[in-house]
């Protein structure tokens, strides 16, 4: 297993980012990062979540939270294709505005 505890990203300037596109977002970081340690294959992954801060449609910034489901859909779905195909992922609501890539098996 290994510990990603220090990849930790702002979701607070993803204005209007969407659930699937956090997912996207996810993907890319945990492909890059088994490009980075040679994964040909990854079984499980564990993240964190907090909130996502929005303005849209004209009213001011407020604090959503991400759809679990959602989220786990996109990233399975994205997954597809690629050394992620068929892992688990294992998402924990956390306080705060952020993400963080816990753990990464393979």
């Amino acid at each position: 297993m290994l510990d990603f505890v220090s990849v930790s990203l702002s979701l607070t300037d993803k204005i209007g980012m969407h659930d699937f596109l956090l997912a996207k977002e996810i993907i890319d970081k945990i492909l890059e990062i088994a490009k980075e340690k040679k994964l040909s294959k990854i079984s499980k992954v564990s993240v964190e979540i907090g909130q996502i801060a929005l303005a849209h449609d004209g009213f001011d910034e407020h604090v959503e939270d991400i759809s679990i489901d959602n989220l786990r859909f996109g990233l399975e779905n994205i997954a597809k294709n690629t050394v992620l195909e068929g892992a688990k992922f294992d998402i924990d609501k956390i306080e705060g505005k952020s993400y963080n890539i816990v753990s990464v098996e393979t």
